[in-house]
């Protein structure tokens, strides 16, 4: 398929129509942005290559037209020498040449056409292409998104509520256990609630008791 075949077919799809129809859009759109790539290359190098003809065919109407006016000022030299020979010869050999730049001027203005032409399409592929990667970066981010949620609902269906509640309560046990181990080590000098109730009973008895006892010795003086 030729260059501008392949262009046209490019640049007249429809590139979502053909991404909704596609079994795998992500490798289709990357075989499309290579095709794109190769196209744009060669639209780039047969429109570099007609510039440097038309550069080249320029310079050759140019040289044309100095030899216009050269073989022009020959024709008048002859003439003022009286050599009418000459002088008809030069003017054969200008109008050869005033030929020559016309032709060169038209295939000049050919090739302008081309050039612009190319640098349309290739403007228009270019478009083409940016639309297309910036589809890719979309599909890629979804794809990447896609599968980092689908490997976080893995590792949710991975998680056991039961096997959970048993390391808490391991660790519990585990905390419970290291506390025992420092009361052990450093007993508690702190006394306790009901230690500290069963003390103010057991003072009152004896305040009792002793004030029994100093009325019971205070009687017996009497």
């Amino acid at each position: 398929m030729g260059i501008f075949s392949r262009f046209r077919d490019i640049v007249s799809s429809n590139l979502n129509s053909m991404l909704d129809k596609a079994e795998d859009p992500e490798k289709l759109l990357k075989l499309v942005i290579r095709e794109m790539e190769d196209t744009l290359v060669e639209l780039k190098a047969s429109c570099a290559g007609c510039m440097a003809e038309r550069s080249k065919v320029e310079r050759g109407r140019l040289e044309a037209e100095s030899r216009v006016n050269d073989w022009s000022a020959k024709a008048e030299l002859a003439l003022s020498k009286g050599r009418e020979d000459l002088a008809r010869e030069a003017l054969l050999e200008k109008r050869a040449y005033t030929d020559r730049v016309g032709k060169l001027t038209a295939e000049t203005t050919q090739h302008e056409e081309v050039v612009a032409q190319y640098q349309s399409d290739i403007n228009e592929l270019e478009a083409k292409l940016n639309q297309a990667r910036d589809k890719q970066r979309v599909l890629l981010q979804r794809h990447e998104h896609a599968t980092q949620k689908k490997r976080a609902q893995g590792d949710i269906r991975k998680f056991n509520v039961k096997n959970t509640a048993a390391k808490f309560e391991q660790f519990e046990n585990r905390i419970d256990r290291l506390e025992a181990e420092a009361d052990l080590v450093n007993p508690k000098t702190k006394p306790s609630l009901d230690d500290e109730f069963s003390r103010l009973a057991q003072d009152d008895a004896i305040e009792a008791e002793l004030a029994g006892l100093k009325e019971k010795m205070a009687t017996a003086k009497k």
